[in-house]
């Protein structure tokens, strides 16, 4: 299995008996939510775990997770002067602001973070978790982190803007980019289809289906944890999993596991009169990743490289 990365101590090692160099290394994770949290367990022991957190409520749950909670607030940028040099590699799963809270095709979080950090020494590296809708509809293609964008949706839109800092930044800094699919985990809230097989909600028949992609929670905070000390500059890496699935065949094959019904087929033109907008958004890209960069250069080895083993129960 992979380890994490070699530069690392291991986390058997007394605290008082690492080198300085490891002592003082800190790590922040912005947007220290499900996947935050998993990170945080990969890296807890090793080096000091810092977390930004605009919410009161969260900073003693944080706290009891060996976090040190800093408070700050993405859409306030005077906020965000502290962070200024306050650690070496800097993790970023914070998401773009929703709909009415900013221009449809901008990521004023993103940029508010990029500037808070170039105040001062800027950190050794940095890792922005986007996604893989930024490549609109692909019809089915393979796609690999060369392919153009094409992004369909204001959600996606802003994920491009966000890239576009992080790169800009990226000038200054070993700055990489995570584009992410369907994350899933039987341990994650909403992390499994069990909930929406058991509303009955339809999937569309097989000649309107359309390719997904998925990646399992632990993975892809394994591929984070990888991304910030082996991440290239500029580099873009899909954080996926080996899976060719159309959406229908993925909830019939959790149907099966769960020993649920499968979700009724539907056509194209009946789930457009009878399913909300957010999920017929879903239901018309098609593509499937390449994630060869992640395999090669992190050198992630996937736990859970097919969904039907990071489904089971």
């Amino acid at each position: 299995m992979e380890s994490e990365p070699s530069i690392l101590p291991s986390n058997q090692t007394p605290l008082g008996a690492l080198p300085a160099r490891f002592r003082r290394e800190r790590v922040l994770i912005v947007g220290c939510g499900d996947v935050g949290q998993r990170v945080a367990g990969l890296l807890r022991g090793r080096v000091r775990l810092l977390a930004l957190s605009s919410s009161p409520d969260r900073r003693a749950p944080l706290r009891a997770s060996g976090l040190t909670p800093l408070a700050g607030d993405l859409d306030r940028p005077d906020t965000l002067r502290r962070l200024a040099g306050l650690a070496q590699r800097v993790l970023h799963l914070a998401p773009p602001p929703g709909e009415g809270q900013a221009r449809w095709w901008l990521d004023p979080r993103t940029l508010a973070l990029a500037r808070s950090l170039r105040r001062r020494s800027l950190p050794q590296s940095l890792v922005y978790v986007s996604t893989s809708g930024v490549y609109g509809d692909c019809a089915g293609a393979r796609v690999d982190e060369t392919r153009p964008l094409s992004p369909a949706t204001p959600r996606a839109q802003r994920r491009v803007d966000a890239e576009r800092v992080v790169r800009h930044l990226g000038r200054s800094l070993r700055a990489s980019i995570l584009r992410v699919p369907g994350i899933y985990a039987p341990d994650r809230a909403g992390g499994t289809p069990r909930e929406r097989l058991l509303r009955g909600t339809p999937v569309l028949e097989a000649g309107d289906d359309v390719f997904t992609n998925h990646i399992h929670a632990d993975d892809l905070a394994r591929a984070c944890l990888l991304a910030l000390w082996r991440g290239q500059p500029q580099r873009v890496y899909h954080a996926s999993d080996d899976s060719e699935l159309r959406m229908g065949d993925y909830f019939d094959l959790a149907a099966d596991l769960y020993g649920l019904p499968r979700p009724p087929r539907v056509s194209r033109a009946e789930a457009a009169a009878s399913l909300p907008v957010g999920l017929l958004s879903f239901m018309g890209e098609s593509r499937r990743l390449i994630n060869r960069r992640l395999k090669t250069e992190l050198r992630l080895q996937l736990r859970h490289a097919t969904v039907d083993s990071g489904l089971k129960p």
